[in-house]
């Protein structure tokens, strides 16, 4: 493979420059890369680049990197034409041109590179801004995410580098802003996706512009040019791997020096002298199996002395992310220092594609992901950097172009707010999502969008890369038509519960006004003949916890004008009538439900547990609201039987109600509890289930938390068989792990 590190410099004349540009390449694919860059130049001419660089200089610099980097045709094309938009009058023109000239592909990388550069001004805000960390890390994302053929971000990376090249000799403050917003969104962006090359470049050039003296304090230290500690790394390459097949032992042996950069950096999160540092140098030696890694350890300790407290054995004792390897620090022959590695392929497989990542280690320590959660996206950047690794054993470029098209990250959008801020929101969002992702209220309070200035509808679906200004109005709340499935107005799952918990606050409200009219339409009537009693005192003789609570009862009839007027009168009376209640001897049967020892009861249904045939049952006598039915293991019914056991009355079903349904074409109210991997449409899917079975719903909520959503339902069944499959049914549903009644 061509070094990226190749520059104009190196390569001055046409011919040697042509080589470069082509290598690799078909005879024909050459000859149409020479009618793009005759092309290119030509169209340039003169112009320059903000940055002060010739236009066309910058087009083959690029070209040149991602051709070292074994990239087809088309991604070199679009690296010469990488500023073709800037010469028309329209992007749109420009690209129109491309794909006219040289083909949709080139166009198509054109055009994303393009986009990419309306980022600019966001990236370095990222790299400026009080959570810089957490902005640049959405940018990354962002980047990715705009780039549905990864091709568009190393071109990216190609043209980040070439600038720094240029910068070079040209300090001043546009420089070193370039190369804070190098080091903090392109460095770990290349990276993640094992770019090593262009990842060393950019952290060295960064360096050197940010720190000039610690950079040359460590250029000094290392008293080797770049070119000798390679040679030295290759010289004990060779050695090593000689003596390896000499034990008959077959191993890969790999090297290179650390950079600058990496090297100032483990000094200074380490806290270390550049003595105490062993791993300026080092090799890593691939091997079939476990036994083969120690005896190649034993190998290096024969051939080089090992350095006292300098071995870790990570086989045998895994790190927390479950990262295996022997490391080992020697002294060579010639008294320098050199760390060595030994690992199996598929712990190497491990380390650089799984839970322990290379870059996850780097980025974020030993968890998975920031905060210790692991997320879809580190397993698609794993994915991408095999990719990478693949395109030496892919020859049609066809085929690797369709491979990295396969490579979108599709799962998650990133819009942008006016000020700059950058929102990563689940794919198929609206305005109304970014507004309640933003805050709370701004969602209650969203009344129209702006999308990339002009106005749009509240159920616009966003792409990546809008800006997007949400209209709010002054108070108000959301509309009830924002649930609807119809009409997509949200697609984020937790707007969606706010927007619910909005109207159930908001319904709460109402029903505490409709029941303090009742309690004091009550109060007013019986104050004329008996004391004045007060809402707290009034509430404990109901056996409520708060007035609030009385109130509430009262607007949903759990607690009657009856029961009000007992207790307003006295709890002497409430108690008589209890006692009265529970000293009949008679056993009558009132709605379809056997009660012990009461004669013509009112009775009703407990909503705690809510209950049905054949379920155990038992009655609590309530204050002038008749008995409560409960089932026997319901946990409210536990905690006021054991409050108030002379209350407690035994209760059963009559025996029409063991049939199959309810008598008289009735249904039961039943409480579900579901839990599912969330998706899109799994509450579609399960309401389409109970809509084909004919069973109502009448409540909803659901919660969602780390890719789980955990949902209560409650359906009307009208009866037993129908309940048991309606579970049955619902727990088919794709994704559901678990349906029970509450």
């Amino acid at each position: 493979m061509v070094s990226v590190n190749h520059s104009l410099n190196q390569a001055s004349d046409a011919a040697a420059v042509r080589a470069l540009l082509v290598a690799g390449l078909s005879d024909e694919s050459a000859r149409w890369l020479d009618g793009v860059m005759a092309y290119a130049m030509a169209l340039y001419g003169g112009a320059v680049l903000g940055t002060g660089e010739r236009t066309s200089d910058h087009a083959i610099g690029m070209c040149l990197m991602v051709a070292g980097l074994g990239l087809d045709a088309d991604a070199r094309a679009a690296a010469l034409l990488f500023s073709i938009a800037d010469h028309h009058v329209t992007a749109e023109l420009g690209v129109a041109r491309v794909e006219r000239e040289f083909g949709v592909p080139v166009a198509h990388l054109v055009d994303s590179l393009a986009r990419l550069k309306t980022l600019r001004p966001l990236t370095r805000a990222a790299s400026a801004g009080q959570d810089a960390n957490l902005q640049a890390e959405v940018l990354r994302k962002m980047l990715l995410a705009m780039s549905v053929d990864i091709r568009v971000v190393l071109l990216r990376l190609a043209s980040r580098v070439q600038t720094l090249r240029y910068l070079v000799d040209r300090p001043g403050a546009e420089r070193d802003e370039m190369a804070k917003e190098s080091l903090a969104i392109y460095s770990p962006l290349a990276n993640r996706l094992g770019v090593w090359q262009l990842k060393w470049e950019i952290e060295d050039l960064s360096f050197r512009f940010l720190e000039p003296q610690a950079y040359k304090k460590i250029a000094a230290l290392l008293d080797q040019k770049r070119v000798e500690r390679e040679a030295f790394i290759r010289d004990s390459v060779a050695q090593l791997a000689s003596e390896l097949t000499t034990q008959g032992i077959s191993a890969e042996v790999v090297g290179r020096p650390k950079h600058i950069y990496s090297i100032w950096n483990k000094m200074r999160s380490k806290g270390l002298d550049f003595s105490q540092l062993y791993d300026i140098r080092a090799l890593r030696v691939l091997v079939a199996d476990v036994d083969t890694c120690y005896a190649v350890l034993s190998v290096v300790h024969h051939l080089w002395n090992p350095i006292a407290g300098e071995f870790d054995d990570y086989i045998s004792q895994p790190k927390g992310n479950f990262y295996q390897s022997l490391h080992t620090a020697v002294t060579t022959t010639d008294g320098r220092s050199l760390e060595v590695q030994i690992r199996t392929r598929e712990m190497h497989q491990h380390a650089e594609m799984g839970v322990a990542a290379h870059w996850r280690y780097k980025e974020f320590g030993s968890t998975t992901s920031r905060g210790g959660q692991r997320d879809n996206y580190g397993d698609k950047i794993a994915w991408l950097r095999q990719l990478l690794s693949w395109r030496d054993e892919i020859t049609d470029s066809a085929d690797w172009a369709r491979e990295f098209k396969r490579a979108a990250l599709d799962d998650t959008i990133y819009v942008l707010t006016p000020q700059g801020r950058v929102i990563d929101m689940v794919r198929g969002a609206t305005p109304v999502d970014v507004a309640y992702r933003l805050h709370t209220d701004l969602g209650h309070r969203c009344r129209g969008a702006r999308v990339d200035g002009a106005l749009v509808p509240l159920n616009t679906v966003l792409s990546n890369g809008q800006q997007v200004e949400i209209i709010a109005a002054k108070s108000g709340g959301p509309s009830r038509d924002w649930l609807s499935a119809d009409s997509a107005y949200l697609a984020s799952p937790r707007a969606r519960q706010k927007v619910r918990q909005w109207f159930a606050a908001a319904e709460a409200a109402e029903q505490l006004t409709q029941g303090r009219a009742i309690v004091m339409r009550e109060v007013q009537r019986e104050s004329q003949n008996h004391p004045p009693v007060g809402l707290d005192e009034l509430a404990a003789r109901l056996g409520v916890k708060s007035a609030e609570a009385m109130f509430l009862g009262a607007a949903r009839g759990e607690i009657g004008p009856r029961a009000l007027q007992v207790a307003l009168r006295g709890a002497v009376a409430d108690t008589v009538e209890a006692e009265q209640i529970l000293t009949r001897k008679s056993r009558a049967r009132e709605g379809d439900i056997l009660i012990v020892g009461v004669d013509k009861l009112l009775t009703q249904m407990g909503r705690c547990c809510k209950p049905m045939p054949p379920d155990a049952i038992a009655g609590f006598v309530t204050r002038g609201r008749g008995v409560s039915i409960h089932r026997i293991g319901c946990r409210d019914f536990r905690i006021i039987a054991e409050r108030h056991p002379e209350r407690v009355i035994e209760a059963g079903w009559g025996g029409d109600l063991y049939k199959d349904r309810a008598p008289d074409g009735g249904v039961y109210p039943v409480d579900l509890i579901i839990g599912a991997n969330d998706r899109q449409g799994l509450l579609r899917d399960m309401s389409e289930v109970l809509i084909r079975e004919r069973i109502n719903v009448t409540a909803t909520r659901t919660q969602s938390r780390g890719g789980m959503a955990r949902m209560h339902l409650t359906i009307e069944v009208p009866g037993r068989a129908a309940l048991q499959r309606a579970i049955k049914m619902l727990g088919e549903v794709a994704g559901v792990i678990e349906v029970r009644r509450a």
